[in-house]
């Protein structure tokens, strides 16, 4: 079932280890089929050079084992209702990359401070408030999607297709399990080049509107003119 899905979601779960996002068996990727609402994610615990295919786990939105012999991501309910949230994205990545997680424990977003950062994500990158302790003794994995929601209750998740969790890591999504992986990527070192920016320049402003503008539709919308015509 979903064969093309889940080798997509195996490839990106892997890209996240040859970029140096996660270690051991931290961190995991999913991709949703829209036509039938199904979604595969990556099996809970399975150490990456032993995943195969077959490994994916296929559940439906309520988070129903269709198929698969292995428990799925523990982080699957934030997956789920993301899913259900933003209906334009087909997939999401959870790391806990070493500098984006960085500005998720000290509780900030992630300014955009130039150019690179605005080719991808129109505005800082977001952080949640803190989960109270009744979020975190209760249903926990599904209480973080909520709280990621509720960030993104006047933002646009196609265009800051990220976001920090207080205290915890990155999420981040796009349209393929490729995609969100090169936003994860992308986050990484966007959140890497930021800390040195606060760093050597703790005044610093970030990029202008028109900077932001002028790099971010470039890439993106209507108008863009970055690459080639399809």
């Amino acid at each position: 079932m979903l064969d093309d899905l889940r080798a997509q979601v195996l490839e990106a779960n892997l890209e996240l280890v040859r970029r140096g996002l996660v270690l051991f068996t931290f961190g995991n990727v999913s991709g949703i089929d829209r036509q039938t609402g199904l979604v595969a994610i990556k099996p809970s615990g399975v150490p990456y050079e032993s995943m195969q295919t077959e490994h994916m786990v296929i559940t439906d939105l309520d988070g129903k084992i269709v198929e698969g012999d292995l428990r799925p991501s523990s982080d699957l309910a934030t997956h789920l209702l993301l899913y259900r949230e933003f209906p334009t994205i087909g997939a999401v990545v959870h790391t806990h990359s070493e500098y984006a997680t960085a500005w998720a424990q000290a509780g900030r977003s992630i300014p955009a401070y130039g150019t690179t950062h605005a080719d991808y994500f129109y505005g800082p990158v977001p952080v949640t408030e803190e989960l109270s302790a009744d979020d975190i003794n209760g249903d926990y994995v599904h209480n973080t999607g909520l709280a990621i929601v509720r960030r993104f209750h006047n933002l646009d998740p196609d265009a800051v297709p990220a976001v920090l969790v207080a205290g915890h890591a990155p999420f981040c999504w796009g349209k393929t399990p490729a995609d969100a992986a090169h936003n994860a990527v992308v986050l990484e070192s966007v959140a890497r080049m930021a800390f040195y920016t606060t760093t050597l320049n703790p005044e610093c402003k970030g990029v202008s509107q028109t900077l932001l503008d002028r790099h971010y539709f470039r890439k993106h919308g209507a108008r863009a003119t970055y690459g080639q015509k399809s």
